[in-house]
């Protein structure tokens, strides 16, 4: 298998809202708010009109990306025996991705994601991530991860106990390890593990600017590549308008945005160029080329609704 994903299985709820709504609900347009308790999830869930619903999670979005453009993968991420959990199964089988998990019933339901998209496209995320949160060791399968030529993990997933257990026993197993940063809440949780996964443990490393900055307590870019530079891993940072960039020891690669695009929706973006540079990188692309190839597969799902191309 070319690349397995290890990620919160997710199913995302997209709906479109005003600012007016973020403001009411204390929401941070652009982030990702972890919600913990299953009433309070619902009643927000109840005052949104749905536009969509997806099998997602981030990692699991860059893994449909991968399959579609014909890479041999899989993925593992917990979900419950119930209505959701069957429909997300369902939704990976159906892009060709390969499940290992063997869904039960748990305590807690299956993970939800509300998106919120405003007018000017951006995605702002309340995740209840229900039994998702709940993943250990034995949920992980030690063999489909020999077997894949680079594990793909998301930071959303790595959290003390038993996710954490899972998330070692993933690396342990793994022949490459590429990981998202995911979120800049997230890297400032736990900001001294993920330095330490970055430095010890990981190949591939994606980010936004926001986030790898933050991560490395950086004044500026130029402190981010000189760090990156130092680290000789590949470190891949997307920057918005100004493109996206990989670091490999002392090689930097620059690529530019595409123009012109019709904005609708920016769920997705970072998960779908992952998908592009990861395909270029295990079809043998240079890295210059992988960069474009993210940056195509970026483009085209943020003119479109959700996370899927």
């Amino acid at each position: 298998m070319k690349i397995l994903g290890i990620g919160n299985a997710i199913v995302d709820v997209i709906c479109k809202v005003n600012e007016e709504f973020l403001i009411q609900n204390n929401l941070t347009k652009g982030t990702m708010k972890l919600i913990f308790d299953e009433n309070e999830f619902k009643n927000l869930l109840k005052t949104l009109k749905i536009e969509k619903t997806v099998s997602g999670g981030s990692v699991a979005n860059s893994i449909v990306g991968l399959s579609q453009l014909g890479n041999k993968v899989g993925f593992i991420g917990k979900v419950s025996d119930d209505e959701l959990g069957i429909k997300y199964e369902k939704g990976l089988k159906k892009e060709n991705v390969k499940y290992f998990y063997t869904k039960k019933e748990e305590v807690l339901p299956t993970g939800t994601c509300l998106i919120l998209v405003t007018p000017d496209s951006e995605r702002t995320m309340c995740t209840f991530l229900g039994t998702a949160g709940k993943i250990n060791e034995n949920d992980v399968n030690s063999e489909s991860i020999k077997n894949s030529e680079i594990i793909f993990l998301e930071g959303y997933l790595w959290d003390e106990g038993e996710p954490k257990k899972a998330f070692d026993k993933a690396i342990n197993n793994a022949n490459k390890v590429a990981m998202s940063l995911s979120d800049q809440f997230c890297v400032d949780r736990h900001k001294p593990h993920f330095l330490n996964l970055v430095q010890n443990n990981l190949d591939i490393v994606f980010a936004n600017e926001q986030e790898i900055t933050s991560l490395f307590e950086a004044k500026d870019f130029k402190e981010v590549i000189n760090f990156s530079k130092v680290l000789n891993k590949l470190i891949v940072v997307t920057r918005g308008e100004k493109g996206a960039i990989a670091v490999k020891g002392e090689e930097i690669y620059e690529c530019g945005i595409q123009k012109n695009l019709k904005i609708v929706d920016l769920t997705g973006a970072g998960d779908l160029f992952a998908a592009g540079f990861l395909h270029g990188y295990v079809n043998k692309f240079s890295i210059g080329e992988s960069l474009k190839k993210g940056t195509e597969l970026s483009s085209k799902v943020i003119q479109k609704i959700g996370a899927r191309l």
